[in-house]
């Protein structure tokens, strides 16, 4: 009897022991499997994204989501409520914009408003862009709401709507404000959505600009559309408490990607860590481009409507990232259906452009009716039916 418990005790022990190396093992190996993953870059910014702006996918983070101020970064917003004004219809770029005291009042980058100076919508769009002008932020602002605060308050709203969970505008310039913060995350998402919009290209790919019949000079604040090839939009921001901060766009052989730097520390450091982020992504990436956005790639039948067919179109350009040498094994197909019935609106989706890899769906683009395709009546649909019998 004694030697039988003792001999469970041994055998007992002998196990523990073996499961208490097989764990400290494990531990081990995930240990090195954690410092293997050690990031490949590294940044002095305290928050950092770079994103490929075609698919949305990450490609660099750092902090992405915390919540920082990000100072002159804010006009990213400001430039996308106006340029969206202007698609909308609601301002012209031609409009007459006289600035008010309270734009006259703001500090910091400006072109030095008088109140009741005038200049265009397009010019005070410039302004803001290229010199990162307060007074011309404040001004663009009441022209489109009425009121600074009606602006901020859209700008909030626009931020709901892009998803930015970690953003909150308490002006439209980014001087200092309690309250007034935003993420590396949430500015790469409203730099994208920049993106979409020609005037705003337009604008942020201005590097200079004569003012004023040429007596008062803007010089772009974005440096990298002159010192880093493919650099094309973006907005810097800098104050004492945001520290240097640059969310900017960079297209190479179809692959964009949007970099985003946060509390930078030192003067032009914004820029320096912007280029490690694009130095880093355009050296393990590529584009595997399929199709450019608003391409019409399909027709399809139409029942009932007054025309017999619908061109359908990509809603953005059909575009993969990917790391170099793993190209191979994309492929994309139009998934659409035999028929569709009228009405139809112009940008209904009708359906879809995939691409697989090895039969594995990576991503789904939207195909929209290219034009509106209105439904015959009850008469119409005889007489077409008679008319095609008769012939």
């Amino acid at each position: 009897m004694f030697w039988n418990k003792m001999a469970r005790i041994v055998l007992i022990t002998f196990l523990s022991l073996i499961l208490i190396s097989t764990h400290a093992f494990a531990a081990s190996k995930n240990a090195q499997k954690k410092d293997d993953s050690k990031e490949l870059l590294e940044t002095t910014a305290e928050s950092a994204v770079l994103i490929s702006a075609d698919s949305g996918e990450v490609l660099f983070s750092k902090n992405v989501d915390k919540s920082l101020p990000m100072a002159s970064v804010t006009k990213l917003m400001t430039l996308l409520l106006a340029v969206e004004a202007v698609e909308q219809g609601k301002v012209k770029l031609e409009d007459k914009v006289s600035a008010s005291e309270n734009a006259w009042g703001m500090g910091g980058s400006q072109i030095y408003l008088e109140p009741g100076e005038e200049f265009s919508f397009k010019e005070m769009l410039i302004a803001v862009a290229v010199g990162s002008a307060n007074d011309a932020s404040v001004a663009v602002a009441e022209q489109i709401e009425g009121s600074e605060e009606a602006f901020v308050a859209k700008m909030n709203e626009r931020a709901q709507q892009l998803i930015c969970p970690n953003t909150n505008f308490a002006n439209c310039t980014g001087l200092p404000a309690e309250g007034h913060h935003s993420s590396a995350m949430d500015l790469a998402k409203i730099m994208n959505e920049c993106l979409k919009h020609p005037l705003y290209m337009q604008i942020a790919g201005i590097y200079e600009y004569d003012l004023r019949g040429g007596d008062f000079k803007l010089w772009s604040t974005n440096k990298l559309l002159k010192w880093y090839r493919g650099v094309d939009a973006g907005k810097t921001g800098w104050t004492n408490e945001a520290k240097y901060c640059l969310a900017s766009s960079c297209e190479r052989d179809n692959l964009r990607l949007i970099a985003v730097v946060m509390g930078t520390p030192e003067p032009r450091s914004h820029f320096r860590e912007s280029i490690k982020l694009y130095n880093y992504g355009f050296a393990r990436y590529k584009a595997i481009y399929l199709e450019d956005r608003n391409k019409m790639v399909k027709t399809v039948k139409v029942d009932k409507g007054f025309v017999d067919n619908v061109g359908l179109v990509t809603q953005s350009k059909v575009v993969v990232t990917v790391r170099k040498g793993e190209e191979k094994g994309y492929q994309g197909r139009i998934d659409v259906p035999e028929t569709v019935v009228a009405p139809i609106k112009k940008g209904q989706k009708i359906g879809e452009y995939v691409v697989t890899k090895n039969d594995q769906e990576v991503l789904k683009v939207p195909l929209l009716a290219n034009n509106n395709v209105d439904r015959r009546t009850f008469t119409q649909q005889i007489n077409k039916t008679l008319r095609g019998i008769l012939e």
